[in-house]
């Protein structure tokens, strides 16, 4: 009976670091959304900070994971790598910008699409989700990379379309939170 209530108790302590890090990805999501309305200034540092904390809270989820840990756990350092990037100096012209939020995207997609193969249930659904969701993104960014880039070309500005990233991140984070989020409530009961 001892061992009943430790593997109760070991499950919802993982269903709780997963719940919070799918809530925190979930308060990102919201700051990345006001971010266009908020302030257009220090845009790449902003976003990129956003995509560094998403990844580590998904890397620390990840690691409570048991079924896909690995798979969970490069997700998270694909993005926290993604946001090192954008955050430096080297994402600070606009096509390598673009090539890093498309490139982070399309990563994540083949990532999850991997641990959609091998998860079952609601989890299984939820993954493949979120999956299609960063392709979907990446697929509007790699088509939006030519026009956006005469129109920067043109007028020189780039500040508008790294906080209209933004978006991208929360709609990226929104999907991510409630696969996390299910990840919490299947933890609470099952090996996930």
């Amino acid at each position: 009976m001892a061992t009943d209530s430790h593997s109760a108790a070991d499950h919802a302590a993982r269903a709780r670091v997963i719940a919070f890090a799918g809530w925190f990805i979930l308060l990102l999501a919201a700051g990345a959304a006001l971010l266009p309305v908020i302030s257009k200034a220090h845009g790449a540092l902003i976003i990129g900070a956003m995509l560094a904390l998403s990844g580590a809270a998904e890397v620390i989820a990840g690691s409570r994971r048991l079924e896909t840990k690995k798979l969970a756990m490069l997700a998270g350092a694909i993005t926290m790598a993604a946001g090192l990037f954008f955050a430096t100096e080297e994402a600070t012209g606009f096509l390598p910008a673009l090539v890093i939020i498309a490139g982070w995207l399309f990563l994540r997609s083949i990532v999850l699409l991997a641990a959609f193969f091998l998860e079952h249930g609601s989890v299984r659904r939820w993954t493949g989700i979120a999956a299609a969701t960063d392709f979907a993104l990446a697929l509007i960014t790699a088509a939006g990379m030519s026009i956006a880039t005469l129109v920067v070309m043109l007028f020189a500005t780039r500040e508008p379309f790294i906080a209209s990233f933004a978006w991208l991140l929360a709609i990226s984070f929104v999907a991510t939170s409630m696969l996390l989020l299910e990840v919490a409530n299947c933890a609470r009961s099952e090996d996930v």
